[in-house]
């Protein structure tokens, strides 16, 4: 890859926000502050995501949180390629709450981790990190040696003289190379030289997750730390007309008992405690504006609107005259229920308030945003809030809002305190409280001509916005169309001659928010079973009518095709077993599947296998772009077999995994994941996963049984 110009590489940076320029460049102050002392020593920080001590061991500070997705394996992965450093020597830790200079590349200037944007963002951000440290140490050892650097070569942590047969450490160079200038400038290596990105190997969080050592903020305990839960309105909207406190006061352990805006707050020396106090509290909750919402009555009114149209999303061609044209039309109507993100570490932080500003622990997903929106309850400033991220246990979206409802909740909680307060959220807090993936209703229709080409597709969409109202509202929704509820059918890749999608986004006081692949999760199960829905009625094979569809979508076609092989595509399988294929893209990543489903005459039914193919680009880290895969698709599959948020009289039926089922060990299927190789710049892995895999099921369990699915979950059982 060719190096940047210096004035390039200023724009660039003034394009995606001062983050970039200023990571490299940095000021003679701040640098200092992230180089750290060390025993032997100050630290080398070139940049503000390389610290190089003494003995020789890397520090890479990652700007997003790792919530289980392999980021602090992957990005530091790109920083050993290029310094040349071996595996062994890295480390990582969490890069402190700055946008200024940690900024996501392709958000502007805001920190935060989301939409499978990690290693798109950081691939060539990190890797001229790298180069620019080596390029410093060897421009030191040439300094040392009184040669040119173009006579050295690093390896292996080490500055290497070839003609004289002599090397230096990267810790023996690191006090040398810190007073020089960063390069302007600094070539990358090219893909055939690589040593590290595209292999295996071990993860850098393994063995802190496996021994205990793993820092996530439900586990950590400061000294003189209490502990709050919150009683919160059974009804989205509800409010405390009143509440006695006597008995949750009477409890040992509980320090204090009081309101604040998301209900009851119960503080206590201990979580035992604070939950025994919450049980205590007699509430008298307001209903609030949805009192009366049920699942049954939100559908009601959904499929009434999807009777009339709606603002229009995507337009291609004449929708209603190829229609009227076609020898052969189909109509489909789906439903997909409000989900959960239930990760299993739930909703935490700890809190400290002090009177120059406030210190935040927490599997932090949205840095700035949380920073804004604590600073604001305060009245200080963003920068006088200090976020340290821990490790999450999981996220799928839920970490990261507009309103950082949690953190907010833990802060105004702490400001009373002068001790740290750790917010725990219970995992019925966490199913009942509301940040769903918004049920939808799709109303379908395509025209077949004589032939059973598809020459029209129109599709009507029911269902709430997810970023209107938020501060996200200005960049993801234009002209009445919150391109999360379309994403995955406004950009059908199908070759057909005339296309209409359009949507209605009712407000509902049910709180919503992405999940993991967010508009995909619903499109891609709707597209694709209709699509197979039209291969059958042309008594086509699925997998070949959507190659010949594919035609101009060669990445498409690609994961398709070898998905297909894989599979075993065509070849006969045991009586009372279906095979179904499902694409999709999501987040600039392709993904194809095809699932195996067996069938019982009691109507249970188990997924027994799945092959998965998927176009990342270039794949950093291949194990993690497998594990990826393989958790989205049991991810995917909870969902799709199980997972519904049912609502009656303004809240939540369910509270836990009893009755918010997700999948066992023992029902997941057995994973083949097959990617395809590339040196295209790497997207994201881990989202793109989850989509195909309800549509794959459920056009094998058709294939099976000869019975749609048009309505999820699909349960543990088929009606045969």
């Amino acid at each position: 890859m060719d190096s940047l110009s210096r004035r390039d590489f200023l724009k660039a940076g003034a394009a995606l926000g001062a983050g970039l320029t200023l990571a490299f460049y940095l000021p003679p102050a701040r640098a200092r502050r992230l180089a750290v002392a060390t025993p032997a020593g100050e630290a080398f920080a070139p940049n503000a995501f390389i610290r190089i001590a003494p003995d020789g061991t890397v520090t890479v500070l990652v700007k997003h949180l790792e919530m289980g997705q392999g980021v602090y394996t992957g990005l530091p992965a790109l920083v050993a390629e290029e310094l040349e450093v071996a595996w062994e020597k890295i480390r990582v830790e969490a890069a402190p709450a700055d946008h200024t200079l940690y900024n996501n590349l392709l958000w502007g200037p805001v920190q935060g981790t989301g939409g499978s944007t990690a290693m798109a963002n950081s691939f060539d951000q990190l890797r001229r990190a790298g180069a620019t440290a080596r390029t410093m140490l060897v421009e030191a050892a040439a300094e040392v040696w009184k040669v040119r650097p173009g006579e050295l070569r690093a390896e292996n942590g080490r500055v290497i003289d070839p003609k004289g047969g002599r090397s230096l450490a990267y810790g023996e160079l690191s006090a040398l190379a810190a007073t020089r200038e960063p390069p302007m400038e600094v070539a990358l290596k090219s893909p055939k030289d690589f040593k590290v990105i595209g292999k295996t190997f071990k993860r850098t969080d393994t063995r802190a997750k496996s021994d205990g050592s793993a820092q996530f903020a439900l586990d950590m305990h400061l000294p003189g730390m209490l502990t709050a839960v919150v009683a919160r309105p059974p009804a989205f909207g509800g409010k405390a007309r009143r509440f006695d406190a006597k008995a949750a006061e009477a409890v040992p352990g509980v320090k204090a008992v009081f309101e604040i805006e998301s209900g009851i707050a119960v503080v206590a020396t201990d979580t035992w405690s604070a939950l025994k106090g919450r049980e205590a509290l007699a509430v008298d909750w307001a209903p609030g504006p949805g009192a009366d919402l049920s699942s049954e009555a939100i559908l009601k009114s959904y499929r009434a609107l999807a009777g009339k149209p709606g603002t229009v999303a995507a337009r291609k061609g004449d929708a209603q005259a190829g229609l009227r044209k076609a020898s052969r039309r189909l109509k489909a109507e789906f439903e997909v229920p409000y989900l959960a993100h239930a990760p299993l570490e739930p909703l935490n932080c700890i809190v400290q308030v002090r009177p120059d500003g406030c210190e935040i622990w927490a599997g932090d997903q949205s840095q700035t945003m949380d920073q804004r929106n604590a600073a604001a309850v305060l009245g200080i400033k963003p920068e006088q809030v200090e976020i340290h991220t821990t490790f999450a246990g999981g996220s799928f979206g839920r970490r990261a809002n507009g309103q950082s409802d949690y953190i907010v909740e833990g802060v105004r909680i702490a400001r009373r305190f002068s001790v740290p307060v750790k917010l725990m959220w219970t995992q019925e807090d966490s199913v009942r409280g509301g940040y769903y993936r918004p049920c939808y209703l799709h109303r379908l229709e395509a025209g077949l001509d004589a032939r059973g080409r598809p020459i029209a597709w129109r599709h009507r969409i029911v269902g709430q916005s997810i970023v209107a109202g938020t501060p996200f509202e200005a960049g993801m929704v234009r002209d009445g169309v919150d391109a999360t509820s379309v994403e995955g059918a406004a950009n059908l890749p199908y070759a057909i001659p005339s296309l209409l999608v359009d949507l209605h986004s009712p407000k509902l006081p049910v709180p919503v928010l992405w999940w993991r692949s967010v508009g995909s999760t619903h499109t891609a199960f709707v597209t694709e079973v209709f699509l197979d829905e039209l291969a059958h009625a042309t008594k086509a094979d699925p997998y070949e009518f959507r190659r010949r569809l594919l035609s101009g979508h060669p990445r498409h076609l690609a994961v398709l095709d070898l998905a297909a092989k894989q599979a075993g595509w065509g070849r006969k399988l045991p009586r009372g077993w279906g095979r179904g294929i499902a694409v999709h893209e999501s987040f600039n990543s392709y993904v194809a599947e095809v699932a195996e489903v067996r069938v019982n005459p009691d109507g249970s039914y188990k997924v027994e296998r799945v092959v998965c193919a998927v176009d990342c680009g270039l794949a950093v880290t291949p194990d993690v772009v497998r594990a990826q895969m393989e958790g989205g698709i049991g991810f995917g599959l909870s969902a799709a077999l199980f997972g519904a948020i049912t609502l009656r009289d303004g809240g939540p039926e369910q509270s836990n995994f009893h009755d918010y089922r997700c999948l066992r060990i023992s029902e997941m299927p057995r994973i083949e994941v097959h990617i395809v190789p590339s040196e295209a710049a790497p997207t994201g892995v881990g989202e793109p996963g989850v989509p195909p895999i309800a549509p794959a099921v459920a056009n094998a369990l058709f294939a099976a049984t000869g019975r749609r699915i048009r309505r999820l979950p699909i349960g543990e059982t088929i009606r045969l």
